[in-house]
Protein backbone atom coordinates (compact mmCIF):
# COMPACT_ATOMS: atom_id res chain seq x y z
CA UNK A 1 0.00 0.00 0.00
CA UNK A 2 1.35 3.76 -0.96
CA UNK A 3 2.41 5.63 1.90
CA UNK A 4 0.65 9.02 2.68
CA UNK A 5 2.44 12.24 3.41
CA UNK A 6 0.10 13.96 5.34
CA UNK A 7 2.84 17.08 6.37
CA UNK A 8 5.67 19.36 5.34
CA UNK A 9 8.42 20.18 7.41
CA UNK A 10 10.44 23.05 7.18
CA UNK A 11 13.52 24.44 8.73
CA UNK A 12 14.86 27.87 8.74
CA UNK A 13 18.15 29.28 10.35
CA UNK A 14 17.86 33.18 10.77
CA UNK A 15 20.55 35.02 9.22
CA UNK A 16 23.07 36.89 11.45
CA UNK A 17 21.99 40.50 10.17
CA UNK A 18 18.59 39.54 10.03
CA UNK A 19 16.51 42.70 12.11
CA UNK A 20 13.67 42.02 15.04
CA UNK A 21 10.52 40.94 13.09
CA UNK A 22 7.02 39.18 13.65
CA UNK A 23 7.84 35.67 13.54
CA UNK A 24 4.43 35.56 11.29
CA UNK A 25 5.37 38.26 8.84
CA UNK A 26 8.77 36.77 8.62
CA UNK A 27 7.32 33.13 8.29
CA UNK A 28 4.66 34.66 5.41
CA UNK A 29 7.97 36.04 2.88
CA UNK A 30 9.66 32.91 3.86
CA UNK A 31 7.10 30.30 3.33
CA UNK A 32 5.89 30.02 -0.88
CA UNK A 33 2.01 30.67 -0.78
CA UNK A 34 1.88 31.33 3.13
CA UNK A 35 -0.02 34.63 4.13
CA UNK A 36 0.10 36.33 7.23
CA UNK A 37 -2.84 34.73 8.62
CA UNK A 38 -2.32 30.91 7.38
CA UNK A 39 1.01 31.38 9.59
CA UNK A 40 -1.12 32.51 12.80
CA UNK A 41 -2.94 30.16 12.42
CA UNK A 42 -0.29 27.10 12.72
CA UNK A 43 1.25 28.87 15.41
CA UNK A 44 -1.69 28.73 17.40
CA UNK A 45 -1.92 25.18 16.57
CA UNK A 46 1.33 24.39 18.09
CA UNK A 47 3.42 23.90 14.58
CA UNK A 48 5.86 26.21 14.77
CA UNK A 49 8.63 25.71 17.41
CA UNK A 50 11.83 28.35 17.65
CA UNK A 51 14.60 26.97 18.93
CA UNK A 52 12.93 23.89 20.58
CA UNK A 53 9.90 25.62 22.02
CA UNK A 54 6.31 26.73 20.71
CA UNK A 55 5.97 30.97 20.82
CA UNK A 56 3.45 33.10 19.86
CA UNK A 57 2.47 35.06 16.50
CA UNK A 58 3.97 37.84 18.55
CA UNK A 59 7.23 36.85 18.83
CA UNK A 60 10.13 38.86 17.41
CA UNK A 61 12.36 36.47 15.51
CA UNK A 62 16.70 36.84 16.33
CA UNK A 63 19.23 36.17 14.76
CA UNK A 64 20.42 32.77 14.74
CA UNK A 65 17.11 31.23 15.88
CA UNK A 66 15.99 28.06 14.52
CA UNK A 67 12.83 28.30 13.18
CA UNK A 68 10.80 24.61 12.46
CA UNK A 69 7.01 24.42 10.93
CA UNK A 70 5.27 22.04 9.80
CA UNK A 71 2.42 22.59 7.64
CA UNK A 72 -0.44 20.02 6.91
CA UNK A 73 -1.06 19.03 3.73
CA UNK A 74 -3.30 17.31 1.65
CA UNK A 75 -2.67 13.48 1.32
CA UNK A 76 -0.24 12.73 -0.97
CA UNK A 77 1.81 9.58 -1.92
CA UNK A 78 5.44 9.49 -0.93
CA UNK A 79 6.61 9.16 -4.12
CA UNK A 80 5.50 10.05 -7.71
CA UNK A 81 3.61 7.31 -8.93
CA UNK A 82 3.60 6.46 -13.08
CA UNK A 83 0.10 7.27 -14.88
CA UNK A 84 -1.32 6.07 -17.69
CA UNK A 85 -2.05 9.40 -19.29
CA UNK A 86 -1.70 10.58 -22.71
CA UNK A 87 0.80 12.52 -23.96
CA UNK A 88 1.53 14.88 -26.77
CA UNK A 89 5.37 13.74 -28.12
CA UNK A 90 6.71 16.18 -30.82
CA UNK A 91 10.45 14.89 -30.58
CA UNK A 92 12.27 11.93 -28.87
CA UNK A 93 15.66 9.98 -29.20
CA UNK A 94 17.72 8.09 -26.70
CA UNK A 95 18.44 11.39 -24.41
CA UNK A 96 15.46 14.09 -24.57
CA UNK A 97 12.20 14.47 -25.57
CA UNK A 98 9.97 17.55 -26.35
CA UNK A 99 6.49 17.54 -25.26
CA UNK A 100 3.53 19.79 -26.32
CA UNK A 101 1.81 20.32 -22.84
CA UNK A 102 -1.84 21.02 -22.70
CA UNK A 103 -3.40 23.93 -20.83
CA UNK A 104 -4.57 22.75 -17.14
CA UNK A 105 -1.75 20.08 -16.67
CA UNK A 106 0.58 21.10 -14.12
CA UNK A 107 4.41 19.74 -14.62
CA UNK A 108 5.34 18.22 -11.59
CA UNK A 109 3.80 17.29 -8.15
CA UNK A 110 3.51 20.30 -6.14
CA UNK A 111 0.60 21.26 -3.20
CA UNK A 112 -3.04 20.00 -4.11
CA UNK A 113 -1.67 18.64 -7.48
CA UNK A 114 0.08 15.04 -6.56
CA UNK A 115 -1.19 13.56 -9.68
CA UNK A 116 -2.21 13.95 -13.21
CA UNK A 117 0.99 15.73 -13.74
CA UNK A 118 3.44 15.97 -16.55
CA UNK A 119 5.72 13.91 -14.59
CA UNK A 120 3.52 11.03 -13.68
CA UNK A 121 2.52 10.92 -17.45
CA UNK A 122 6.60 10.41 -18.29
CA UNK A 123 7.26 7.94 -15.61
CA UNK A 124 4.59 5.64 -17.70
CA UNK A 125 6.24 6.37 -20.73
CA UNK A 126 9.81 5.77 -20.13
CA UNK A 127 11.95 4.82 -17.19
CA UNK A 128 14.80 6.97 -17.98
CA UNK A 129 14.53 10.13 -16.52
CA UNK A 130 17.25 12.22 -15.23
CA UNK A 131 17.69 12.44 -10.98
CA UNK A 132 18.94 15.78 -10.87
CA UNK A 133 16.32 17.36 -9.56
CA UNK A 134 14.66 17.07 -6.11
CA UNK A 135 12.58 14.26 -5.53
CA UNK A 136 9.30 14.22 -7.67
CA UNK A 137 10.74 16.19 -10.51
CA UNK A 138 12.28 13.28 -12.63
CA UNK A 139 13.45 14.79 -16.25
CA UNK A 140 11.80 18.32 -15.66
CA UNK A 141 14.12 20.77 -17.24
CA UNK A 142 12.08 23.65 -16.72
CA UNK A 143 8.68 24.64 -16.51
CA UNK A 144 5.81 26.37 -17.61
CA UNK A 145 2.95 27.24 -15.98
CA UNK A 146 -0.90 25.19 -15.39
CA UNK A 147 -2.90 27.39 -17.67
CA UNK A 148 -0.36 27.82 -19.94
CA UNK A 149 -0.22 25.14 -23.09
CA UNK A 150 3.00 24.49 -25.10
CA UNK A 151 6.71 22.74 -25.88
CA UNK A 152 9.01 21.47 -22.99
CA UNK A 153 12.23 19.58 -23.47
CA UNK A 154 12.28 16.88 -20.87
CA UNK A 155 15.74 14.74 -20.11
CA UNK A 156 16.29 11.09 -19.74
CA UNK A 157 19.90 11.56 -17.85
CA UNK A 158 21.93 13.75 -15.62
CA UNK A 159 24.18 14.53 -18.53
CA UNK A 160 22.01 15.31 -21.17
CA UNK A 161 19.79 17.54 -18.38
CA UNK A 162 22.84 19.23 -16.75
CA UNK A 163 24.02 20.60 -20.57
CA UNK A 164 20.18 21.72 -20.99
CA UNK A 165 19.71 23.36 -17.67
CA UNK A 166 23.50 25.55 -19.01
CA UNK A 167 21.87 27.08 -22.34
CA UNK A 168 18.75 28.18 -19.93
CA UNK A 169 20.94 29.91 -17.85
CA UNK A 170 23.05 31.66 -20.52
CA UNK A 171 19.22 32.38 -21.79
CA UNK A 172 20.53 30.85 -25.50
CA UNK A 173 16.86 29.13 -25.41
CA UNK A 174 14.98 30.21 -28.02
CA UNK A 175 11.60 30.64 -26.91
CA UNK A 176 8.54 31.87 -29.13
CA UNK A 177 5.16 32.57 -27.17
CA UNK A 178 2.16 33.52 -28.63
CA UNK A 179 -0.36 35.31 -26.95
CA UNK A 180 -3.81 37.08 -26.92
CA UNK A 181 -3.86 40.18 -25.35
CA UNK A 182 -5.96 43.21 -24.25
CA UNK A 183 -5.79 46.17 -26.36
CA UNK A 184 -3.65 47.53 -29.59
CA UNK A 185 -0.29 48.48 -29.29
CA UNK A 186 1.10 51.87 -30.20
CA UNK A 187 4.31 50.43 -31.61
CA UNK A 188 4.78 47.17 -33.21
CA UNK A 189 7.21 45.79 -31.63
CA UNK A 190 9.23 46.57 -28.21
CA UNK A 191 11.24 45.39 -25.03
CA UNK A 192 9.66 45.16 -21.51
CA UNK A 193 12.75 45.31 -19.30
CA UNK A 194 12.21 45.76 -15.71
CA UNK A 195 12.84 43.73 -12.15
CA UNK A 196 10.15 41.17 -11.31
CA UNK A 197 9.63 40.35 -7.71
CA UNK A 198 6.74 38.53 -5.60
CA UNK A 199 3.94 40.78 -4.77
CA UNK A 200 3.98 42.16 -1.16
CA UNK A 201 0.38 41.84 -1.35
CA UNK A 202 -0.42 39.08 -2.46
CA UNK A 203 2.48 36.38 -2.37
CA UNK A 204 0.65 34.13 -5.06
CA UNK A 205 1.48 37.09 -7.70
CA UNK A 206 4.41 38.32 -9.29
CA UNK A 207 5.20 42.42 -9.93
CA UNK A 208 7.02 44.34 -12.08
CA UNK A 209 9.58 46.63 -10.38
CA UNK A 210 12.32 49.30 -11.23
CA UNK A 211 14.70 47.94 -8.60
CA UNK A 212 13.52 44.94 -6.69
CA UNK A 213 13.95 41.34 -7.53
CA UNK A 214 15.59 39.55 -10.69
CA UNK A 215 15.88 41.00 -14.16
CA UNK A 216 13.52 39.95 -16.90
CA UNK A 217 13.90 40.90 -20.68
CA UNK A 218 10.49 40.42 -22.93
CA UNK A 219 10.56 41.28 -26.70
CA UNK A 220 7.28 41.27 -28.36
CA UNK A 221 5.95 41.65 -31.56
CA UNK A 222 2.03 42.56 -32.98
CA UNK A 223 1.32 39.88 -35.69
CA UNK A 224 -2.65 40.72 -35.94
CA UNK A 225 -4.85 43.21 -34.27
CA UNK A 226 -8.83 42.80 -33.68
CA UNK A 227 -11.24 45.46 -32.20
CA UNK A 228 -10.24 45.71 -29.00
CA UNK A 229 -6.96 42.51 -28.84
CA UNK A 230 -4.19 41.66 -30.44
CA UNK A 231 -2.51 38.60 -30.85
CA UNK A 232 1.36 38.82 -30.30
CA UNK A 233 4.40 37.02 -30.60
CA UNK A 234 6.72 37.19 -27.97
CA UNK A 235 10.62 35.93 -26.99
CA UNK A 236 12.14 35.49 -23.83
CA UNK A 237 15.62 36.69 -22.78
CA UNK A 238 15.45 35.60 -19.30
CA UNK A 239 12.68 32.89 -17.52
CA UNK A 240 11.89 34.31 -14.77
CA UNK A 241 8.23 32.83 -13.13
CA UNK A 242 4.94 34.51 -14.55
CA UNK A 243 7.61 36.98 -16.82
CA UNK A 244 5.37 37.08 -19.83
CA UNK A 245 2.10 38.15 -17.79
CA UNK A 246 3.34 39.97 -14.95
CA UNK A 247 5.47 42.16 -17.90
CA UNK A 248 2.06 42.29 -20.35
CA UNK A 249 0.03 43.26 -17.60
CA UNK A 250 2.55 46.00 -16.26
CA UNK A 251 1.80 47.63 -19.54
CA UNK A 252 -1.89 47.41 -19.44
CA UNK A 253 -1.79 44.71 -21.94
CA UNK A 254 -2.59 41.53 -20.02
CA UNK A 255 -2.97 38.30 -21.54
CA UNK A 256 -6.99 37.75 -22.00
CA UNK A 257 -8.72 35.12 -19.94
CA UNK A 258 -5.26 35.51 -17.10
CA UNK A 259 -7.15 35.83 -13.88
CA UNK A 260 -4.26 36.37 -12.11
CA UNK A 261 -3.06 39.42 -14.03
CA UNK A 262 -6.11 40.77 -14.99
CA UNK A 263 -7.08 39.54 -18.21
CA UNK A 264 -10.76 38.45 -17.13
CA UNK A 265 -11.81 42.27 -16.88
CA UNK A 266 -12.64 45.06 -19.81
CA UNK A 267 -9.66 46.43 -20.03
CA UNK A 268 -10.16 48.18 -23.51
CA UNK A 269 -13.69 48.31 -25.52
CA UNK A 270 -16.00 49.64 -22.59
CA UNK A 271 -18.04 51.75 -24.77
CA UNK A 272 -18.23 49.42 -27.52
CA UNK A 273 -21.54 47.92 -28.20
CA UNK A 274 -22.67 44.99 -26.05
CA UNK A 275 -18.97 44.52 -24.62
CA UNK A 276 -20.26 42.80 -21.50
CA UNK A 277 -21.72 40.04 -23.29
CA UNK A 278 -19.01 39.81 -25.65
CA UNK A 279 -16.48 39.52 -23.44
CA UNK A 280 -18.55 37.12 -21.46
CA UNK A 281 -18.67 34.73 -24.44
CA UNK A 282 -14.97 34.94 -25.18
CA UNK A 283 -14.30 34.06 -21.37
CA UNK A 284 -16.27 31.09 -21.95
CA UNK A 285 -14.11 30.35 -24.79
CA UNK A 286 -11.05 30.81 -22.55
CA UNK A 287 -11.39 30.09 -19.78
CA UNK A 288 -7.13 30.37 -19.13
CA UNK A 289 -4.70 32.85 -20.20
CA UNK A 290 -4.68 32.98 -23.95
CA UNK A 291 -0.89 31.76 -23.81
CA UNK A 292 1.33 29.45 -26.04
CA UNK A 293 4.51 28.59 -25.78
CA UNK A 294 4.65 27.97 -29.51
CA UNK A 295 8.53 27.08 -30.52
CA UNK A 296 11.67 25.82 -28.66
CA UNK A 297 15.15 26.06 -29.65
CA UNK A 298 18.21 24.41 -28.39
CA UNK A 299 21.69 23.02 -29.25
CA UNK A 300 21.16 19.17 -28.83
CA UNK A 301 23.86 17.95 -25.99
CA UNK A 302 24.87 15.31 -28.03
CA UNK A 303 24.09 16.04 -31.82
CA UNK A 304 26.26 19.37 -31.32
CA UNK A 305 23.63 20.99 -33.58
CA UNK A 306 20.39 23.46 -33.25
CA UNK A 307 17.29 22.06 -32.94
CA UNK A 308 14.18 23.80 -33.33
CA UNK A 309 10.36 22.53 -32.76
CA UNK A 310 7.15 24.53 -33.58
CA UNK A 311 3.70 23.66 -32.56
CA UNK A 312 0.22 24.46 -33.44
CA UNK A 313 -1.84 26.99 -31.10
CA UNK A 314 -4.30 24.86 -29.05
CA UNK A 315 -7.94 24.64 -30.52
CA UNK A 316 -9.52 27.01 -27.52
CA UNK A 317 -6.62 30.32 -28.84
CA UNK A 318 -7.56 29.07 -32.07
CA UNK A 319 -11.52 29.53 -31.63
CA UNK A 320 -10.89 32.89 -29.78
CA UNK A 321 -8.99 34.41 -32.26
CA UNK A 322 -11.74 33.07 -35.06
CA UNK A 323 -14.30 35.04 -32.56
CA UNK A 324 -12.13 38.01 -31.88
CA UNK A 325 -12.22 38.65 -36.24
CA UNK A 326 -15.53 37.64 -36.67
CA UNK A 327 -16.97 40.40 -34.01
CA UNK A 328 -14.38 42.70 -35.82
CA UNK A 329 -16.28 42.82 -39.26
Amino acid sequence: MTKLIKEKHLRFEVSPGQKKERIDLYLSAHIENATRSKVQKLIEANLVKVNGKFIKPSYKVLPQDIIEAAIPISPRPEETEAEDIPLNIVFEDDYLLVVNKPAGMVAHPAFSNYTGTLVNALLHHTKNLSGLNEPGRPGIVHRIDKNTSGLLVVAKDDWTHAQLAKQFSKHTIEREYWAVVWGKFKQSKGEIETFITRSKKDRKKFTASTSEGKHAVTLYEVLEEYEFASLVKINLKTGRTHQIRVHLSSINHPVFGDETYGGREIVYGANLPKMVSRTKNLLEIMPRQALHAKTLGFIHPHAKKLVRFDSELPADIKTLISELKSTAK
